[in-house]
């Protein structure tokens, strides 16, 4: 991945240290965030399809993407705040699937 985008995961973990702090809660918090924007994700996908009758189609795959890119973010941002170099683990999770795809 281009490095600014792990330039910005660091910067977005250190705002939200100094604005929320560091602590269990915030943490919690963090990673509880993830299925909010995987929530966003689904509503988007919905709206693809048109499956609300009362709302019909009311977004596009590129909508769709863009949630999903707010998960991927958010997943490493958590990371972050775990304590661990989302890098690393991202790459080690990679290796395991490519292990298992090969």
């Amino acid at each position: 991945m281009d490095e600014s985008i792990w330039d910005a995961v660091r910067a977005s973990r250190g705002w939200l240290d100094a604005a929320n702090g560091t602590g269990q809660a915030e943490l919690t918090c963090r990673i509880l965030k993830l299925t909010e924007e995987a929530g966003e994700a689904a509503g988007a996908w919905i709206g693809v399809l048109g499956q609300n009758p009362r709302k019909g189609v009311t977004h596009t795959r590129e909508d769709v993407a863009a949630e999903l890119a707010d998960v991927v973010f958010t997943a490493l941002v958590a990371i972050e705040s775990l304590g661990l170099d989302a890098r690393s683990v991202v790459a080690e999770c990679a290796s395991k699937v490519r292990a298992r795809t090969s």
